[in-house]
């Protein structure tokens, strides 16, 4: 079977678009909601969350926050919305800071994923 590929999109189009989705205005506590959430993954930070340190050999750096609220901007905007919200930031939380994270012996022992802790920092966050 031949298959012919059809283009949906120019290259200026692409760069215009990304242009575009930076310039997505973002709210203060949106901001602080994605440094606070990647922070904590940091086993060297404040032990406000003792799991951290227990699951987490290597957190994810700072500019994880910068990918996060970039990445709520797509999603936002992709929506239909005019600014992202704390939703957009759990959502994108996963696929944005799951490679960034180095999980610890204990919890590859008791089958914990990067998953299951950005899970229960949200819950544990808000």
């Amino acid at each position: 079977e031949q298959i012919e590929l059809q283009k949906v999109i120019k290259h200026e189009e692409i760069l215009f678009y990304q242009e575009l989705m930076r310039k997505i205005p973002v709210a203060d506590n949106v901001v602080d909601y994605a440094v606070k959430l990647v922070s904590a993954t940091r086993p060297d930070g404040d032990g406000k969350y003792p799991f951290i340190k227990e699951w987490i050999r290597w957190g994810a750096g700072p500019r994880a926050s910068q990918y996060l609220i970039l990445a709520a901007k797509v999603k936002a905007g992709l929506s239909g919305k005019v600014t992202p919200d704390l939703s957009d930031i759990k959502e994108m939380a996963l696929p944005v800071i799951r490679h960034r994270i180095v999980t610890s012996y204990n919890a590859e022992a008791e089958n914990i994923f990067v998953g299951d802790i950005l899970d229960k920092l949200i819950s544990d966050i808000g």
